[in-house]
């Protein structure tokens, strides 16, 4: 490819540091698109022949063929995937092979195919995340009445609905979404045809070629162009905050899982035994999820720091930009289909959620509230009235709405028979009714909000 300009070969140290084969592979349907793209745009220019332009296609598509059906071949001689698919094309069609590289370099090559990769990337995630939000819908709208506790600092705080709970995570994998769609569209963007850093002499076509590959257009510089890799780092920044909202409904399924709170079944299917105690069932595949958000976060953070002084154009610091993008999309997939798999399958133990938000005393805030609104006592006062109300109740083990009215009144006589009425944990979700609240009724309108959102229907 070079040795033109050195009289000795490189050393086996510098193959092995050199060679990217192993890893960028992974582009070579990428690098089939591509460069047909750039082997027709240069036959319709007139700067290849028809008859070449022809037989570099069909060589190319020979190529993909093998590719597919015997996996890439590894010669670290030839370095990375664009040399191994043009030294194989070499040897099916002969010189016709050497003018397909005219017009571009590996640098804008490269750059063409990873951020078509990077754009697959994206549209497999959102399949994905769109999937996970349809499962939590579902069980949403089984759930838009099953009543659990709230919890603040892992505290009982509040009841809620458990349909109010799932949709919370609709809401942020919504978010996930939109980010990952903001990145696409700044990535699609056609690089190929800024060749090394400076463009091509070739009257070549660059809205041919982007077109082509299904970009809006071609990028506008071309040192930026070779040398820009924000949308693998959009792709990262997006994978890493999903990974952390993957990561916190694995968690909610670990903490609901085990015995103290038993709040759900985990399917088998996703669980491991123990080697050792029979009566393990242990959320290995929600705990994995949770390791998961650190790699990707890692990987974030690898790039960041590979890119943050490199001076323009290219610099083979950047051959360290894929590793990182391949192995987070691999996690986040894995991920995002666990998690999918488990919200759908899992058995809520409804029983148990609606017992622990009585005993947690969740409604402490409406006998707060129904002093202020009917006794007219300032919130700070009857703060302090509740807090004795569920201290007494605590002594007794027992929920704030089986204490007597007696023993009520006996820590303050203006609390009346009324004050029952509010402190039912369906009494206290059923009026928390404002926008966005837990109300079963604004849970329904979330629940159908988001169905529409999603194609699903009434």
């Amino acid at each position: 490819m070079w040795g033109g300009r050195f009289a000795e070969g490189p050393s086996s140290i510098m193959r092995e540091i050199n060679a990217s084969i192993p890893f960028d592979k992974a582009l070579w349907r990428q690098d089939i698109a591509a460069s047909k793209a750039h082997a027709a745009m240069l036959g319709a220019c007139g700067i290849v022949s028809a008859e070449d332009a022809k037989a570099i296609e069909a060589g190319l598509d020979r190529v993909a063929a093998e590719y597919e059906a015997e996996g890439v071949p590894e010669d670290w001689s030839l370095e990375d995937i664009h040399m191994t698919t043009e030294s194989r094309l070499a040897e099916l069609i002969g010189a016709a092979a050497g003018r397909l590289h005219t017009g571009r370099s590996r640098n804008d090559q490269v750059a063409t195919d990873f951020r078509l990769w990077v754009r697959d990337a994206i549209d497999q995630v959102d399949a994905g995340l769109e999937a996970l939000q349809r499962a939590l819908v579902m069980r949403a709208a089984e759930h838009a009445d099953s009543i659990m506790p709230g919890f603040t600092h892992l505290q009982t705080a509040q009841p809620v609905t458990l349909g109010h709970h799932l949709m919370a995570y609709y809401e942020m994998f919504r978010r996930d979404r939109s980010r990952f769609a903001d990145a696409r569209k700044r990535a699609n963007e056609s690089p190929l045809g800024s060749a090394a850093l400076a463009g091509t002499g070739f009257p070549i076509d660059r809205e041919m070629t982007a077109q082509a590959l299904g970009f809006d257009k071609p990028t506008a510089n071309s040192l930026d162009s070779v040398s820009d890799r924000d949308f693998a780092l959009d792709y990262l920044m997006s994978a890493a905050q999903c990974s952390l909202h993957l990561s916190r409904l694995a968690e909610e399924f670990i903490i609901w899982a085990s015995q103290p709170f038993g709040f759900v079944r985990l399917p088998d299917s996703l669980s491991t035994g123990s080697s050792i105690m029979p009566q393990k069932k242990n959320p290995d595949a929600a705990e994995l999820v949770r390791g998961h958000a650190g790699r990707i976060v890692g990987s974030a953070v690898s790039l960041m720091v590979t890119m943050k002084g490199l001076p323009l154009a290219y610099s083979k610091d950047m051959q360290d930009d894929k590793p990182p993008v391949f192995e987070a999309a691999s996690l986040l997939s894995l991920s995002v289909a666990a998690m999918t798999g488990m919200v759908a399958e899992a058995q809520f133990r409804t029983d148990r959620m609606r017992q622990a938000a009585e005993l947690g005393y969740a409604t402490a805030t409406d006998l707060a509230d129904w002093l202020v609104r009917q006794a007219g006592i300032p919130f700070r006062e009857a703060h302090h009235i509740t807090g004795a109300a569920v201290k007494l109740a605590e002594s007794r083990g027992i929920a704030l709405e089986a204490l007597s009215l007696a023993d009520l009144q006996a820590i303050d006589a203006r609390i009346g028979e009324g004050v029952y009425a509010a402190l039912s944990v369906e009494a206290s979700v059923a009026v928390r009714a404002s926008h966005g609240g837990t109300a079963p009724v604004e849970v329904r309108k979330r629940i159908a909000e988001a169905r529409e959102a999603l194609g699903m229907g009434g």
